[in-house]
């Protein structure tokens, strides 16, 4: 079985742009839509009403919500101890996946970059304790993989002091820890030359959002990519990731 994920940050929790991002959603034809920033369950109501998928979850306030036209075995959110986002388990109906949906903490600087760091750990040792079988974990790490640049210039000025008050320089560590985990990459698996880039939507520039799986399945991922075309540029300052999953 082939299951089609799109996983989205839709910004703020999408109020307003339902139509937008509904149009960018219809376009990949998802199964299953792993949403980052759905803090407004009402927003996700309509969105899954638009795409005429019945099956949907989100909280108040939380990160990590879903939509699905697949029925859902299993879902639920997790929060260990120094998590800043619960992250989320989902299981289709009838697919041998779980899809772990991931939103790590904000901001570039050295001192949140090792708060990512202590969140992945957390994420890892919940994920070793239930000893899941094939799985993925994919959404807004919100950090940069190895060997790729934050240039301090695209920052907004309102950020470049975090950077420079905690040393003027940031050691990317979260994605090398997921990959030291036994994890591969399948955007770079897929895409070995290309970017990635998937933020901000008006001048991309970093690769924010991934989808990681146990090394030994990566050809399971039969596809990965960023949906880049026009409408996504408007609907969020992310654009979304598609991912095809044999599950």
């Amino acid at each position: 079985m082939t299951l089609r994920v799109l996983s989205y940050n839709i910004r703020y929790g999408g109020t307003g742009r339902e139509a937008e991002l509904l149009t960018v959603i219809r376009s990949a034809a998802p199964d299953l839509v792993v949403f980052q920033e759905a803090t407004q369950p009402g927003v996700i109501a309509r969105l899954a009403q638009g795409a005429e998928m019945k099956h949907w979850g989100a909280h108040p306030g939380r990160s990590l919500g879903f939509m699905s036209g697949r029925p859902i075995a299993h879902a639920e959110w997790h929060r260990p101890r120094l998590s800043h986002h619960a992250f989320l388990e989902i299981t289709p109906e009838g697919a041998d996946v779980t899809v772990v949906g991931v939103h790590l903490s904000a901001v570039h600087s050295a001192w949140t970059e090792r708060r990512r760091g202590l969140e992945l750990r957390a994420l890892l040792r919940t994920l070793r304790q239930r000893e899941r079988g094939f799985h993925a974990l994919v959404g807004d790490f919100n950090t940069l993989a190895p060997g790729e640049i934050l240039d301090l210039r695209k920052l907004p000025p309102r950020l470049r002091p975090f950077v420079w008050l905690s040393g003027g320089r940031i050691r990317w560590r979260t994605i090398q820890a997921v990959l030291d985990a036994g994890y591969a990459d399948a955007f770079r698996y897929h895409h070995s030359a290309e970017p990635g880039y998937t933020f901000p939507t008006w001048d991309p520039h970093l690769r924010l959002d991934y989808l990681f799986v146990p090394a030994g399945d990566i050809a399971r991922v039969t596809s990965c990519s960023v949906v880049a075309h026009e409408q996504a540029r408007a609907a969020s300052d992310h654009l979304p990731l598609f991912v095809e999953l044999e599950g």
